[in-house]
C-alpha cells in the first residue's frame, strides 16, 4: 500500500503567497490559489477558513464534506484529505497554524480545547454575516501586525489576537454542539473526557490505564476508542501533551530544568531529556537556546 503523504506549513508556504511567521501561521488569502493536490494528504497542521464564494467538496478520513458560502470550515491534524473539487468561482480565507503554535495558544483555556475536539468530527458550521464580519475583521487586523517587524512583540500580540479569534469562533462551535449534543456518539464523549483528563493530569499521569480507569473503561477499549476518533493513539495525545507543557516552561519561564523535571514529575533529568528529545527531536537545553 502506498505510504500517504504529509503536508505541512512548510509545503504550503511554498506554494502560496501568504504571509507568515516562521513555521508557526501562515495566511492564504484565497484558497484556491493552493494547488490542489492528485492523492490524499495526511495534515500536519491546523487550517480555520470561510468559504467567501462558490463550493467545495473533499473527504476527510473517507468521510464527504461540502463547503458552501459563508461556511466556515476546520481542518485538525492527523487527517486524511482527499478527493477535491472546487467550483470555478470557489474562494476561501483561511488561517493555517501549526500543532505547537495551536495549543500554545488555547493551552490555559480547557473548555476551548475540549471545543475544538468537537470539531473533528464536525468540521463545518455556517456563519452568520455578523460572524462572517468579525473573522474577517481577525484576518484583517493579524495580517496588518504580521507585516509589522519592527514590532518587539510581534508574536506574542499575534497570539494575543489568535486568542480572540478563538474565542469567537469557540462560540459559534459550542453553538453547533449544543444543537447536536443529544446525538454525541459515545465514543466522541470518551474522547473529550479522555483530552480533558490529559489536561488536567498529563504533568503527574502518563498511563493509558490510569486515564481508563477514570473513565470505568478498559485500557484497551480507551485505546480503540481514541484511534478511532482522532486517529492517533492515547499515547500520542499523552504525549502532545507533555511535550508541551516541557516547551513552555523551557520558553515561558526562567526554571532550571532541574525544577522542570521536579515539575513534571519525571525520575530524573536524564529521563525528561531523553523523552523530550525523541518527541521534539533535540535537547531541553538545545531547545531553550533555539
Amino acid at each position: 500500500m502506498e505510504k500517504i503523504q504529509e503536508t505541512n506549513i512548510q509545503i504550503l508556504k511554498q506554494c502560496s503567497n501568504g504571509n507568515y511567521i516562521s513555521d508557526d501561521l501562515l495566511l492564504i488569502d484565497n484558497l484556491k490559489d493552493v494547488p490542489v493536490p492528485g492523492s490524499a494528504r495526511r495534515t500536519n497542521f491546523i487550517m480555520v477558513g470561510l468559504c467567501l464564494q462558490g463550493e467545495a467538496q473533499y473527504s476527510v478520513d473517507t468521510r464527504e464534506f461540502s463547503i458552501h458560502q459563508n461556511d466556515a470550515f476546520i481542518v485538525s491534524e492527523r487527517h486524511v484529505l482527499d478527493h477535491f473539487q472546487l467550483s470555478h468561482d470557489f474562494e476561501a480565507r483561511c488561517m493555517v497554524i501549526s500543532i505547537s503554535f495551536f495549543h500554545e495558544i488555547i493551552r490555559n483555556v480547557s473548555e476551548m480545547s475540549a471545543l475544538f475536539l468537537y470539531s473533528r468530527n464536525h468540521p463545518v458550521m455556517q456563519y452568520s454575516e455578523k460572524e462572517q464580519n468579525i473573522f474577517k475583521n481577525y484576518y484583517e487586523v493579524i495580517r496588518s501586525r504580521m507585516t509589522d517587524k519592527s514590532n518587539h512583540f510581534q508574536k506574542d500580540l499575534i497570539r494575543t489576537l489568535m486568542l480572540a479569534m478563538f474565542y469567537d469562533l469557540s462560540n459559534v462551535i459550542y453553538r453547533a454542539r449544543q444543537i447536536n449534543e443529544k446525538s454525541q456518539s459515545r465514543p466522541d464523549a470518551i474522547f473529550t473526557q479522555f483530552i480533558k483528563l490529559v489536561e488536567e493530569h498529563c504533568k503527574a499521569e502518563r498511563r493509558v490505564s490510569w486515564y481508563a480507569t477514570q473513565l470505568g473503561i478498559t485500557p484497551k477499549y480507551l485505546s480503540e476508542t481514541v484511534k478511532q476518533v482522532s486517529m492517533r493513539t492515547p499515547n500520542e495525545w499523552i504525549d502532545n501533551y507533555v511535550t508541551l507543557e516541557i516547551r513552555v516552561l523551557l520558553k515561558n519561564t526562567t526554571k532550571s530544568i532541574k525544577e522542570i523535571t521536579k515539575d513534571m514529575n519525571f525520575p530524573n533529568q536524564s529521563f525528561l531529556g531523553k523523552y523530550f528529545k525523541e518527541n521534539v527531536g533535540m535537547s531541553p537545553s538545545k531547545y531553550r537556546k533555539s
